[in-house]
């Protein structure tokens, strides 16, 4: 068993956390399977980084992150049923 296949249950449980709390709305891994994107809404980038802290990849250093933030200035009306919650 490789380092993200045994910490996996503990990341689906963080991020069912913040699924929750209606910061995360999407997530998946890349394919080729090298990493996973989650769109995450938040305020600003201060917001997000103790959410990442949170994230057992991160607190067993087997994940490197980059966070993108960007302006959804067009989106469907189904996105912004989810962005403007």
């Amino acid at each position: 068993m490789n380092e993200v296949e045994r910490h996996l249950n503990d990341h689906r449980q963080f991020l069912d956390k913040y699924y929750a709390s209606g910061n995360f709305f999407c997530s998946g891994p890349q394919n080729p399977r090298t990493g996973g994107i989650i769109l995450c809404k938040a305020k600003n980038r201060e917001e997000i980084d103790p959410i990442i802290q949170e994230d057992p990849f991160f607190i067993n250093d087997i994940a490197s992150y980059e966070v993108i933030e960007f302006n959804p200035i067009k989106c469907s009306d189904d996105f912004k049923k989810v962005i403007e919650k």
